[in-house]
């Protein structure tokens, strides 16, 4: 039994054969045009100007896209941290950088993101500038900067810690702020640490809230468990008119 006859294909190269161009990105395009316009000496250069500068716009939005969609992401998969150092003369919880640090950079980084820290100059005596900057894969940057009281003093305006140490700790908690608010984190303790704490009230408006409380008959211990503190002497100022409401709420019942 004669085999069936086959198609014998004559060998072809494979250069017969056209195969697709790489897609060429919109940054290598405009470097070929670059390169054509430097041989030819009727290219108009405030035309190569132009689109230069419109090309740089387009990569900057791009760019600008890509960070705030990565800091989405970010933040989606961020939640609050818990405190875990405590600050004796606040009596106050607040979560450290070394904690911030540990729950933060692993997303962050995941999602293309770098932070550095730096120093620069203030107008503010007796402040240290603490500067951020938080860059992107996609080529996007952000600046951060805070100022942070450094003299020394406490949350009750005394002498706490030498002037080498308030600078340390002044950079310290300016470097924890800022990665608490660049990624808009929550801390599970109240977080007043620092001495950018608000201060207390005075001794005129401690004795106002006395004779207020004198009048009404009011509840010492148990105001100032409502207000967690340990004394009214260390109600914030910013709390002392709310504090005068509630006791001469008092007086209405």
């Amino acid at each position: 039994m004669n085999e069936p006859s086959r198609l014998i294909v004559p060998e072809q190269r494979a250069s017969q054969f056209p195969t697709a161009s790489p897609p060429v990105s919109e940054t290598a395009a405009l470097m070929q045009v670059i390169a054509r316009a430097a041989t030819d000496p009727t290219f108009d250069i405030g035309k190569m100007e132009r689109l230069m500068q419109m090309h740089q716009q387009i990569q900057a939005q791009k760019a600008l896209e890509a960070f705030s969609a990565a800091m989405s992401a970010a933040q989606a998969e961020m939640g609050p941290i818990s405190a875990d150092a405590l600050n004796p003369q606040t009596k106050s919880k607040y979560a450290s950088y070394a904690q911030l640090d540990r729950a933060l950079r692993p997303i962050y980084t995941k999602h293309g993101f770098a932070l550095s820290f730096n120093e620069g100059e203030t107008d503010k005596p007796g402040h240290v500038r603490v500067l951020a900057k938080l860059t992107h894969s996609g080529g996007h940057a952000e600046p951060y900067k805070k100022d942070m009281p450094a003299d020394g003093k406490g949350a009750k305006g005394g002498d706490v810690m030498t002037l080498t140490h308030a600078t340390g700790a002044a950079q310290s908690y300016g470097m924890r702020y800022i990665l608490k608010g660049i990624f808009n984190v929550a801390v599970g303790e109240e977080d007043k640490d620092g001495n950018e704490t608000e201060p207390t009230i005075g001794p005129g408006q401690l004795a106002s809230l006395e004779q207020l409380i004198a009048e009404v008959k009011a509840d010492v211990p148990k105001l100032c468990r409502m207000l967690k503190v340990n004394t009214l002497s260390d109600i914030r100022v910013g709390a002392f008119e709310t504090v005068k409401a509630i006791i001469e709420a008092k007086r209405k019942q």
